[in-house]
């Protein structure tokens, strides 16, 4: 989706990515990256317990994950700005498939070389559910 330069988009502009499926091996290399080995992700047996029934995956994982599928042109994104209004609304299990639907909310200029756009950022799994929603922000150069 952020492929273009500040000053080509406007508010409705939509994009759907790709789908990934989330593995197990995403989820334990994770765990090892961010320490989070949270026993609802790691223990199989516990996660039986839960009102999940089995193992999730992580939702920052997910969120992670998400922004590989999005289109990042070097020279076009200055930064990542922020996100807004994250929710994790539905469990993500290893072996859904995720893919992400972006649509521009708002532009905003911030100079003469530069801009924001915020994109309603819905990260849906097979089923069509929405396992997380939020608000992406990027600083964007102008042409």
């Amino acid at each position: 989706m952020f492929y273009k330069p500040y000053g080509e988009y406007t508010i409705g502009d939509t994009w759907t990515s790709f789908g990934r499926t989330i593995t197990e091996s995403d989820v334990v290399s994770f765990a090892g990256l961010s320490g989070d080995f949270f026993s609802l992700h790691m223990d199989e047996e516990y996660a039986r317990t839960t009102q999940f029934g089995r193992r999730i995956a992580h939702g920052m994982l997910v969120l992670s994950i998400s922004t590989g599928l999005l289109h990042f042109e070097p020279g076009v994104i200055a930064a990542f700005y922020g996100i807004d209004h994250l929710r994790f609304t539905t469990p993500t299990f290893i072996g859904d498939t995720i893919h992400v639907e972006e649509t521009v909310i708002d532009v905003q200029d911030r100079g003469e070389r530069q801009g924001v756009v915020t994109t309603k950022h819905n990260i849906l799994k097979q089923t069509g559910e929405t396992v997380i929603r939020a608000e992406f922000k990027l600083l964007l150069n102008r042409a």
